[in-house]
């Protein structure tokens, strides 16, 4: 799947306002701007449920993030069947996944990009709006209908003003969901919980209900221990109880800020009492001797040892650690088990769907602006990655080849293609074979495209968390180059500091009696400097916009 570095990078953006509101701040210049010299090859009545096709043979350069696990084969059906159905065929600058964000900076850096810089996340687009090498996309909203279309339609504008920078525009054009998706949570041994008589726990309170029962009837084991403790400890488990205190994260997805709604300003967040409140529970959870301590500090191959071996029941899981670890350990050794995923549990945040609707997408070089068939490109962008049409060709491929569809339209693998252990015994693999379903271009979309080629189970899953309320999104605060620069010398002091701390308060190494102490070493760590600094960001983006 395509998500999980998405888990980690996307949290750094801070990253909010009004179609009304995405046609504001400026955007949409090109309705002014004379693009009659830049329309070379566009179409002339491109709108919503339009098949682009290049008037004339078209080739735009793209940096290709080129993933081991399927590596790029210039035979694909996928450039083929691209070419075909919009005449525009791709000039890929093909870079390693591992060298993918230093190769993409070298790039701008000296002015040799191509035009097209798909697989970018919002933080990292801060590096390179001062420089003026990337386009200001929110200038060109009108030669893309269907981005426009998503956004209104699914009444994202306040996700898409979190990327704004301090001029009042966006410079990237990210993946959308109508729907958040949130895959992280806890799996349970549910033939513990049929034992034991008990219900899968709706609320971390039930969480705790769950395991002191577990702890009553196996009293030589740690009901929970933990895995994805490496390099962050808890990296998960702190940002499952941090959203759920309407915290903006923490572990692995550590937000240094979080909007206050009722007091109207961020707060820093590890000194927040929602902060102390999910410490002083997990400091419960391991002195009643249901949270293994080392769950802090293992490895995810110990963490999952424990459990195939019956020393724990509970674990940090998505679908695939769920499918692909947990289920083949523990048929090796006890083939009765039975273990799933449950519902995030609910915290003092109410029901809500903590996961952003927003995904990495594309940065356009400032270059493409003078190209002859700038408007064409734009055409040609807004159809593949932001069309229904071309959404699910990117995924999906051609009918008859790659996918079938039902009476009912509903669309499945061709039998003898594989994706994801779907049709394990087919010949074929959508992405090796065909080059379908590539984290480059198939991202976003409606519900059902997203979750495609996810099991039965995990679309249960995603229906009990898409029925809940979508996280609002905090407001923006767009810093100056030179404020960037200086948070920049603060945060990782500071941190460190909120790791440590947190660390020693859950091990009952530091009393919350301290809780006071601590918060005054963050401040002595500039902490009241970095809040004032956000905050009169976030002001001056109101007044000014």
């Amino acid at each position: 799947m395509f998500r999980r570095s998405w888990r980690h990078a996307a949290a750094a953006a801070a990253v909010l306002l009004a179609l009304g509101s995405v046609t504001a701040c400026g955007d949409d210049s090109s309705d002014s701007e004379d693009l009659s010299e830049n329309r070379a090859g566009a179409m002339e009545n491109y709108s919503v449920g339009t098949q682009f096709k290049a008037t004339e043979p078209l080739s735009f350069s793209v940096l290709y993030n080129n993933h081991p696990n399927y590596p790029l084969k210039e035979d694909w059906l996928f450039w083929t069947e691209l070419q075909s159905r919009t005449n525009v065929s791709l000039d890929k600058v093909s870079v390693p996944l591992s060298d993918y964000n230093q190769k993409r900076s070298l790039l701008i850096g000296a002015g040799d990009a191509p035009l097209l810089i798909p697989k970018t996340y919002p933080p990292d687009v801060h590096a390179y709006v001062s420089s003026g090498a990337i386009l200001p996309v929110s200038d060109y909203l009108d030669l893309m209908p269907n981005f426009k279309d998503k956004i209104e339609k699914w009444n994202l504008k306040a996700e898409m003003d979190t990327l704004r920078q301090q001029d009042g525009k966006f410079y990237l054009l990210p993946g959308l969901h109508e729907k958040p998706w949130h895959e992280y949570s806890l799996a349970v041994r549910t033939d513990i919980l049929e034992e034991l008589k008990l219900e899968i726990p709706k609320t971390w309170d039930d969480v705790y209900t769950m395991l002191k029962a577990m702890k009553a009837a196996y009293p030589d084991v740690y009901p929970f221990s933990d895995r994805f403790s490496q390099p962050n400890p808890a990296g998960n488990l702190l940002n499952l109880l941090a959203v759920s205190h309407g915290l903006a994260g923490a572990g692995w997805n550590f937000q240094h800020v979080s909007w206050n709604e009722q007091a109207q300003q961020f707060e820093y967040t590890g000194a927040t009492e929602h902060y102390r409140h999910m410490l002083e529970y997990l400091n419960k959870l391991v002195k009643e001797k249901l949270l293994d301590p080392e769950s802090f500090t293992q490895t995810d191959d110990l963490a999952r040892q424990k459990l195939a071996n019956g020393k724990s029941f509970v674990i940090s899981s998505n679908a695939q650690t769920l499918v692909n670890d947990y289920r083949p350990d523990l048929a090796a050794t006890n083939p009765k088990a039975k273990i799933t995923k449950i519902p995030l549990p609910v915290g003092p945040a109410g029901e809500i769907n903590p996961a952003s609707r927003l995904e990495n997408g594309m940065m356009i070089s400032s270059k493409a602006r003078d190209s002859k068939n700038f408007v064409a490109m734009m055409q040609f962008v807004d159809w593949l990655w932001y069309s229904d049409e071309g959404q699910h060709f990117a995924k999906w491929g051609v009918e008859g080849t790659t996918f079938v569809k039902d009476a009912a339209g509903k669309t499945t693998l061709a039998p003898d293609v594989d994706m994801i252990g779907l049709n394990p015994d087919a010949p074929k693999h959508l992405q090796k074979d065909f080059g379908f379903g590539n984290g480059v271009f198939s991202y976003g979309g409606k519900p059902e495209l997203v979750q495609g080629f996810f099991s039965p189970e995990e679309q249960e899953f995603q229906q009990v968390m898409n029925a809940r309320a979508p996280k609002s999104p905090p407001p923006p605060y767009p810093l100056t180059d030179e404020e960037r620069e200086q948070v920049s010398l603060w945060e990782t002091p500071l941190k460190d500091h909120v790791y440590q701390a947190t660390l020693q308060f859950i091990l009952g190494q530091r009393d919350f009696a301290q809780w006071d102490a601590y918060v005054a070493e963050l401040k002595s760590k500039n902490m009241d400097a970095y809040l004032e600094m956000v905050n009169k960001a976030h002001k001056r983006f109101q007044e000014n916009n």
